[in-house]
């Protein structure tokens, strides 16, 4: 869980618990990269389908320091595979994830089928968060 007050907890738990994009900066042989990602947040972590094999996947296998852009927000963290988007472990997120991204999460972009299709965790360790003229200075515990 996050070492939040309960003001910034609330207003990330409002403004990221559905279907966002963010743009998420990885590192490609020391060099930054950046591309939009559908994300999701909960506790502490924003979630996002995509595919092992991408660039940003090796990059984040290589060094899984990550960093988040998003409306009014930054923070840094790790990005963690944690798989098919199928396994059974995976159950109870992979239906948060298909809520929140009802809009398009079936629109053949995805092949549920292919074990390449995975959820990645962006596990935040530090970040910022504007909110009504309030700064909120995050910070995240290791789990």
């Amino acid at each position: 869980m996050p070492l939040l007050d309960q003001e910034a907890k609330r207003i990330l738990e409002e403004r990221f618990s559905s279907d966002n994009i963010m743009a998420l900066a990885t590192l490609d042989d020391g060099e930054p990269a950046v591309r939009y990602v559908n994300v999701y947040y909960e506790a502490g972590s924003f979630y996002s389908i995509t595919y092992a094999l991408s660039g940003k996947m090796q990059q984040i296998a290589r060094n899984p320091s990550v960093a988040l852009a998003g409306e009014w927000f930054t923070a840094k963290g790790q990005g963690e595979n944690l798989g098919w988007f199928g396994l059974d472990k995976n159950r109870c997120l992979a239906e948060k994830l298909r809520s929140a991204f009802h809009q398009w999460i079936d629109n053949g972009h995805n092949d549920f089928n292919d074990q390449n299709t995975i959820i990645l965790r962006i596990r935040l360790k530090s970040g910022v968060l504007f909110s009504n003229g309030r700064r909120f200075e995050l910070e995240f515990d290791d789990e």
